[in-house]
């Protein structure tokens, strides 16, 4: 049998519907607003959590006592730990004998958390779980969190590397792989390009909840209502030429700046994912279904060519080819490492990457996409800060 009749073999196979299929019923994200000075600002992550979080089971029409497990890729933790992930779930209304707890696998938290349910799922230890991710960049992010590490682990080089600051870490990628800054310049613009057109034409409204919050006007301090329905951080009438005036941000001579690279975010997501045969009986809309993830390690240096590596290690497991997938949701952490891909919509350069939703986020984007052009077997994937990548199959049944 030739690879490629192998391959359609297995296409074929994960488009067929199984009982024991982990399924996602319900996706949804809020939208994602620039740190510190977007539409979130003064919101605290919990709060935005909650709000996905009681959506994405009351779109589905689903009892919440049902809900068995729930994990949240959360990389910022407040307070250092799940407390805040735990009383979002109880404000949305979820009961205190649904589990949860919070997974850190830093830009792929989201997609790890989704990963950890859909598993649980298969092996019978559940039967409904949500996999979400949340992030507050404003509130959590900043130099108070570097760490502290002891000398001994440091005489290692990797260990070392896992310590360059990411945007080093882009302009290593650039340098190694001979990434011109032309190319990245092109590239970041063609995701706020189509980012801004997908907005423009509403492409995004099916897969944002929009959230009431209140904001502090910086120069009056009157505090005011308002809804969060959009992101924040797309705009239109980027170009390539408008971006080669950007001075380099992390070298002086370096390719990465500010408009080439993923901004600083807020925002949350939520994955509800069940057993076929229990969303089948109790009557549960199905979007698509999970099929596989898998997480590889790279050298810390150059930790985003990542994606580079995990996509096929997923796709080998599923038996699948490149030519198998429709299309390809790929975190855009900096033009660098994202030249290849290919987002229908634009990406994280464009619309922001708050570090632990992105992962939940892009399932939600993909199976919107999916429903838009009628397309059905898609990729999402990651770099992943200290060097590893991530990826993921779903089918969409839209």
């Amino acid at each position: 049998m030739s690879a490629q009749a192998s391959s359609s073999s297995a296409k074929a196979r994960i488009l067929q519907k199984n009982d024991n299929d982990v399924v996602i019923v319900s996706a949804i994200r809020s939208a994602v607003t620039k740190a510190r000075k977007g539409a979130f600002k003064d919101t605290k992550p919990d709060y935005i959590l909650s709000q996905v979080l009681r959506a994405v089971y009351e779109r589905a029409n689903l009892d919440p006592s049902l809900i068995e497990d729930i994990s949240v890729g959360n990389v910022l933790p407040p307070a250092g730990g799940a407390s805040a992930a735990r009383m979002a779930a109880l404000h949305a209304g979820i009961p205190n004998t649904t589990s949860l707890n919070t997974i850190n696998r830093q830009c792929s938290s989201g997609l790890s958390a989704v990963s950890q349910i859909a598993n649980q799922i298969l092996v019978g230890e559940i039967d409904i779980g949500i996999g979400a991710g949340v992030e507050s960049m404003t509130f959590g992010y900043g130099p108070g969190g570097a760490g502290d590490f002891s000398d001994e682990v440091l005489q290692t080089q990797e260990a070392e590397d896992c310590t360059i600051p990411m945007g080093i870490t882009s302009e290593n990628v650039a340098s190694d792989y001979n990434i011109s800054r032309e190319v990245q310049d092109k590239f970041a613009a063609h995701s706020f390009q189509k980012a801004a057109a997908a907005q423009k034409a509403g492409k995004f409204k099916a897969e944002i909840l929009p959230i009431k919050t209140k904001i502090t006007d910086p120069k009056t301090e009157k505090v005011h209502e308002i809804v969060v329905e959009a992101d924040d951080g797309v705009r239109e009438g980027v170009t390539a030429e408008s971006l080669a005036k950007l001075k380099p941000a992390f070298s002086k001579t370096g390719s990465t700046h500010a408009g080439n690279a993923s901004q600083v975010s807020d925002g949350a997501a939520a994955v509800l994912l069940a057993r076929r045969s229990v969303a089948k009986k109790l009557g549960l809309p199905i979007l698509g279904k999970f099929v596989a993830a898998a997480t590889v390690g790279v050298p810390p240096r150059i930790m985003g060519v990542g994606p580079a590596y995990a996509i096929p290690r997923v796709l080998g497991k599923a038996g699948l080819s490149k030519e198998d997938i429709d299309f390809y949701e790929i975190n855009e952490a900096f033009a660098s490492q994202a030249v290849y891909s290919v987002n229908l919509h634009g990406g994280a350069i464009a619309i922001g990457h708050p570090l632990g939703c992105t992962g939940a986020r892009q399932i939600a984007t993909g199976l919107n996409i999916a429903k838009q052009y009628g397309t059905k077997v898609f990729v999402t994937s990651m770099c992943i800060g200290s060097g590893m990548g991530m990826a993921a199959v779903f089918v969409s049944e839209q």
